[in-house]
């Protein structure tokens, strides 16, 4: 085996297969030397990589071939106070490795500095001398040129934001519980795609499943501690490479080649159905925690350059998103890093999107947020991300963090301003009101419904990203599951191992007077169906308001975590979906798809425009309109009553479509006098009432003749509902 410093170009960063060998290059600028450690069983061998150049150490290294382990050891200053931490003691990750095998440890010998038996120490003391090679996961070299599954980029869906649904899930969580799969495909890249699941989502309306991250992730020592474990992934391990545990027993048998075409297959098939593909990625931080931390790859090859610092003597992180580190993007190193994850799951392994994690720690720079930031500028304009869909969870916990609505297009946005609105108008209000308190103006839902302009309306030129830049949700995998919404007043995150104390106290929840899970034959009986009611409430108004609709797996179908609403460290029951379907959770279903169906039926409801309240065309309504109860045009002064919960909201789509929406709100807890509103003419029929508990019950309300309404017509529209009627 030799190594040679002679390239024809400059060497890309991570391993590469070549017909010889392989081109390694890694970053570790402030090192004074840097070795290849290969791995062959016990074994280790290792070879000096030349430089630095421009801080990047790399060789040409014959004979090495596909399947190696490898790994990295970064000498140079142990300086803590500095900001320096090279200890050759510690075999280090290749953050641009495409496989990993093998577990991390979590004893002293994955700490850089010296450690008791508790792994406390002074992370300013000496360096351990313990070598960690037996206990971090080791890279592994993977040839992407010749990969045998099919190529996912070649038949992508390309579905429209106007048209998009997307669907939140966790890999395992999704499918580890369904007994339609067989065993071996449980919980697995595989499981997403088997008929099955993908049927599911087909007959639910979905177009875009977005997965919880799959980038290789660790948990952290104090839930190793505690037998717990980092069921989320929000703690990276490396930027490239699938996650192992989540591929079949075959595929994790066969090696890391193996698990990377399972993916490509998988997202390939969903592809094949029409669904996109998503992922949930985390470049904000990684796996290292604070200071006081393991050392198992950035920290080691450069903490100085990867890390986000303070700027203060001795040298301490700045830490922006609560995990106790923070990757530092005002590094042209660190934004390379990020760009070249991001080509790698485009144009290898397919994927449509991606969701960032703490979007605005990536567009940091020395005086806080800017939305010119590199970073995003370089996303917004890469080739490789051309048309996929971006979408930014807009803050972190640092100074200025909440930036809702301060992203540049082509992002989307996550809107907790749509989450807060719509808990508070259908749960929190009606809590307060049932106390005699007063609640929140009805002025903000109507915000909401219409798009949030007053978030997304602000751009150069203004109004350019339109509704669909607002990716609306109610609840996501951070928090209460919609069932637990209308049945817990107050989080119960006992099995986290905290006393409670984690997990977000602002939950706008409501249990309808009882807390907790109901039964039938209970005293309380009678609150379960207004209980259904409100989480059908909850699931129109997300998916009938303008915008991109976000559902988390699960809610569709009543799934309940037992009021846990950070079940981040729960690999259990409280978090895995359940497919098992009682008789109300089937009514759900069949709701859901019903509501879906709806949207995707009327371009009424899937507007791409900010609404102007003008006609849409001469002698044609308005594109929207907002009424009272009478049906009286909302003033002024209407809106900032805060006793008006009860209001009509018509929506026409732009020509040539011809179609006409009303959706009608009672957020009462008393029944109320409806005169439906309109002067335009016309005929509508109730196509939706969250009062029924199946969309058949359609059926008998055609029957009983009241399937129909003329402008102007009165009736009573139940307490805590709402309806939807179409244009004919």
């Amino acid at each position: 085996m030799t190594s040679s410093p002679t390239r024809s170009r400059p060497p890309r960063l991570g391993v590469h297969v070549t017909d010889l060998g392989v081109d390694v290059a890694v970053y570790a600028a402030h090192a004074t030397a840097v070795d290849l450690c290969l791995f062959d069983g016990p074994k280790e061998r290792r070879v000096s990589l030349d430089g630095p150049v421009h801080g990047v150490f790399s060789a040409s290294v014959a004979g090495v071939l596909p399947g190696q382990r490898y790994g990295f050891r970064a000498h140079g200053p142990w300086e803590p106070s500095a900001g320096y931490r090279y200890n050759p003691a510690k075999l280090l990750v290749d953050p641009y490795a495409r496989g990993l095998v093998g577990e991390l440890g979590y004893g002293p010998e994955t700490y850089g500095h010296v450690v008791g038996p508790d792994l406390t120490g002074d992370p300013y003391g000496p360096a351990s001398s313990i070598d960690s090679a037996h206990a971090v996961p080791h890279s592994v070299v993977v040839d992407t040129r010749n990969l045998t599954s099919p190529d996912p980029t070649a038949n992508r869906p390309w579905v429209p934001w106007s048209r998009s649904v997307i669907y939140e899930a966790h890999v395992r969580g999704l499918t580890l519980l369904n007994d339609h799969l067989p065993p071996e495909l449980r919980g697995t890249y595989a499981g997403l795609a088997h008929p099955s699941v993908v049927d599911h989502l087909l007959s639910l309306g979905v177009t875009a499943i977005e997965l919880l991250p799959v980038h290789t992730f660790a948990s952290e020592p104090h839930l190793i501690e505690k037998g717990l474990t980092n069921y989320w992934g929000y703690s990276s391990l490396g930027f490239f490479a699938p996650h192992a545990a989540f591929a079949t027993a075959a595929a994790r048998q066969d090696g890391p080649a193996a698990i990377l075409d399972e993916l490509r297959t998988a997202v390939h098939a969903l592809h094949e159905a029409g669904l996109e593909v998503l992922l949930d990625v985390v470049y904000n931080h990684t796996c290292e925690g604070g200071l006081p931390g393991q050392h198992v790859s950035w920290r080691g090859l450069d903490n100085a350059a990867y890390y986000r610092h303070n700027g203060g003597a001795p040298a301490a992180l700045d830490d922006v998103t609560g995990t106790g580190n923070t990757l530092d993007f005002r590094r042209p190193e660190v934004v390379r890093m990020t760009l070249d994850s991001l080509r790698y799951w485009a144009d290898v392994v397919g994927v449509d999107g991606f969701r960032f994690d703490l979007a605005v720690t990536l567009g940091r720079d020395g005086g806080g947020y800017s939305p010119d930031h590199p970073a995003i500028v370089a996303m917004a304009t890469e080739p490789s991300l051309h048309g996929l869909k971006l979408i930014a969870e807009p803050w972190d916990v640092g100074p200025g963090g909440w930036r809702t609505g301060q992203f540049p297009p082509p992002f989307g946005e996550w809107n907790d301003r749509f989450r807060n609105a719509v808990r508070s108008f259908w749960l929190a209000d009606p809590a307060r009101a049932a106390h005699g308190l007063p609640g929140h103006r009805a002025r903000d839902l109507a915000t909401r419904l219409s798009g949030s302009v007053d978030l997304f309306g602000h751009s150069d030129p203004p109004l350019v990203r339109g509704p669909i830049a607002s990716v609306n949700y109610i609840t996501a995998h951070d928090g209460f599951t919609m069932a637990d919404l209308v049945a817990y007043d107050h989080k119960h995150n006992a099995a986290n191992g905290e006393q409670n104390r984690d997990g977000s106290d602002d939950n706008r929840s409501w249990n309808h007077g009882i807390e907790g899970q109901v039964t039938v034959d209970s005293p309380a009986a009678d609150i379960v169906p207004l209980r259904r009611r409100s989480i059908r409430n909850l699931f129109a108004t997300l998916v009938l308001a303008a915008g991109v609709p976000m559902i988390t797996a699960g809610d569709e179908m009543g799934r309940s975590q037992k009021g846990n609403n950070n079940a981040y460290c729960q690999d259990s029951e409280i978090s895995w979906m359940r497919w098992d379907l009682v008789p109300w959770r089937k009514d759900l279903l069949a709701t859901a798809r019903s509501l879906l169906a709806l949207r995707r039926d009327h371009p009424a409801l899937r507007t791409e425009q900010f609404y102007t309240g003008r006609p849409v065309g001469p002698g044609r309504r308005p594109d929207l309109a907002w009424y009272d109860a009478l049906g009286n045009l909302f003033d002024h002064d209407r809106w900032y009553d805060p006793s008006v919960r009860t209001l009509q909201m018509v929506r026409t789509a732009a020509l040539p479509e011809k179609d006409t929406v009303m959706i009608v709100i009672n957020g009462s807890l008393d029944a109320m006098h409806l005169v439906l509103a309109d002067d335009h003419g016309g005929r509508w029929r109730l196509a939706w009432d969250s009062v029924w508990e199946h969309p058949n019950e359609e059926s008998a309300v055609a029957i009983e003749g009241g399937l129909y309404a003329e402008p102007g017509e009165a009736s009573v529209i139940e307490p805590m509902s709402m309806r939807v009627y179409v244009l004919v």
